[in-house]
């Protein structure tokens, strides 16, 4: 078959191996697609009412929506319940296993929950600019230290302006007697 056939019969150049041509219906093999890996993310979808959160578990590509088309389901996340309660975190270990195997990253709260598990190794994250106020919060700041310099250098001056008037005051009423 010559690339002047497949033109005119608009046909993909790029997936066709080989064409071949006979009395038969024309058989077509094309190249197997490459597999993409896809970046997959262990984390937490929100469900349950207004101000009574629920979370499940779930695994799902990373350009998915957060409550959005999931995977699959892991486990469940109710932080309504007590610490200690059992019930708090549940998760099927074996596959979440499977998903760390396949190379699923969990986020900082999943890999929490992972850990006391055993499953995942979870330190807390150091981040000192976080603490620091922004910029209008430090103007804010260095505008009421600059008010109270001042108020209290006036009521220093206050301070010692009438200390210095009774001393005078004295001398005058005696000059009137």
């Amino acid at each position: 078959a010559s690339p002047d056939w497949v033109k005119r019969n608009n046909l993909p150049t790029n997936h066709i191996q080989s064409i071949q041509l006979s009395y038969q219906p024309i058989t077509l093999t094309l190249r197997k697609e490459r597999e993409t890996n896809m970046a997959i993310k262990i984390r937490l979808a929100r469900g349950g009412s207004k101000k009574r959160p629920f979370y499940s578990i779930v695994v799902a590509d990373v350009r998915s929506p957060r409550d959005g088309r999931f995977i699959e389901k892991l486990g469940t996340y109710n932080p309504l319940l007590a610490k200690d309660d059992p019930n708090r975190v549940q998760y099927k270990e074996d596959r979440v296993k499977h998903w760390l195997s396949v190379g699923a990253k969990p986020t900082d709260r999943v890999a929490r929950f992972l850990s006391v598990g055993g499953l995942v190794e979870w330190k807390a994250g150091n981040n000192p600019n976080k603490a620091k106020p922004g910029t209008k919060a430090l103007e804010r700041i260095e505008e009421k230290r600059e008010k109270e310099e001042s108020a209290k250098a006036a009521a220093e001056e206050a301070a010692a302006a009438p200390a210095e008037e009774p001393a005078e005051a004295p001398a005058e009423e005696a000059a009137s007697e």
